[in-house]
């Protein structure tokens, strides 16, 4: 059996796993991403828990056809370096292809968190039909993978698809970019408890915001609309610009199901500017768990370039 590594590099763990050709994830492990250690550090400790792995579980370097990592951008996957992720500020500049080659011989495939996560969702995923369509992962900010004419945009770099920095309300504050209004500063997770936070006098979560509208709280709910309301925006922005035949939505906020879905498909079904992008498909993305190692072994699995 050929098998690829995954790990998928996140603000607060990161997630490793040995991925058949199939999408099973034979075994995964997950580590916190230590901020008081260097990347280096970091990198040792994947090298230590995927030698471990391969171990418990027999498969030897034979076994291994690469490795596929998927993490935040901003990033330069042309000189295989993290560059100025906003919640991994201490992995600026990290040479990460180059640190896990300290440890590997294999082959390392690297994109964007949300680029992996698409192909993902065309390998085994809600776009396995689909040869030009948009992955959208709202949770704590947004971002976007672009998979158009059977193959992966992901642009010189390697950040396209960093939609979430979209000018959606220009009124409404300024991002941690600088810019005035982005997509994420109003309808990110993050967004969503802020403005609730604010209104509210005391602290909430986003999964409490929901709650309290759904229980009938006015101002919660007020809140709710206008959030989907911006989430039709963006999208709407997708399909005139890249004129998908489907767009598929995860991370945390999609959670919310139905409401959220039915918002969008309305407000895209008026807005759209062509009329057949008015009937765009806006589907839930199907792999949740497993997504980011699935998306970071499909680097490997898959030919996307």
């Amino acid at each position: 059996m050929n098998y690829a590594i995954g790990i998928d590099i996140g603000g607060t763990k990161t997630a490793i796993g040995l991925i058949d050709p199939t999408g099973h994830v034979l075994a995964k492990t997950a580590l916190p991403t230590d901020h008081t250690v260097s990347p280096h550090v970091m990198v040792d400790r994947m090298a230590a828990a995927i030698k471990q792995m391969m171990a418990e579980h027999q498969v030897t370097e034979a076994d291994i056809l690469g490795i596929g990592v998927g993490a935040p951008g901003p990033l330069n996957t042309q000189k295989g370096e993290i560059t100025a992720p906003p919640n991994l500020k201490g992995w600026w500049n990290f040479p990460i292809v180059e640190s896990l080659k300290r440890h590997f011989d294999y082959k390392v495939a690297f994109e964007n968190d949300a680029t992996a996560a698409a192909l993902a969702e065309k390998w085994l995923g809600a776009a396995k039909d689909a040869e030009h369509f948009v992955f959208i992962t709202i949770s704590t900010g947004i971002g976007a993978g672009i998979f158009s004419h059977g193959k992966l945009l992901t642009g010189v770099t390697g950040n396209a698809g960093d939609v979430g920095h979209f000018v959606i309300d220009p009124a409404a504050g300024t991002c941690v970019c600088g810019q005035e209004g982005c997509w994420e500063y109003v309808a990110s997770g993050t967004a969503i408890a802020r403005q609730a936070t604010d209104i509210l006098g005391r602290e909430v979560t986003s999964k409490e915001v929901f709650a309290l509208a759904a229980e009938g709280d006015q101002e919660m709910k007020a809140l709710v609309d206008k959030v989907f309301r911006y989430i039709g925006v963006g999208c709407v922005t997708l399909i005139n610009t890249l004129d998908p035949e489907k767009l598929v939505i995860g991370g945390g906020v999609s959670q919310i199901g139905e409401p959220l879905f039915a918002a969008v498909r309305d407000y895209v079904s008026k807005h759209a500017l062509n009329p057949s992008g008015r009937n765009t498909p806006i589907v839930p993305a199907a792999l949740l768990q497993d997504a980011g190692l699935i998306g970071a072994a499909a680097l490997i699995h898959v030919d996307y370039k």
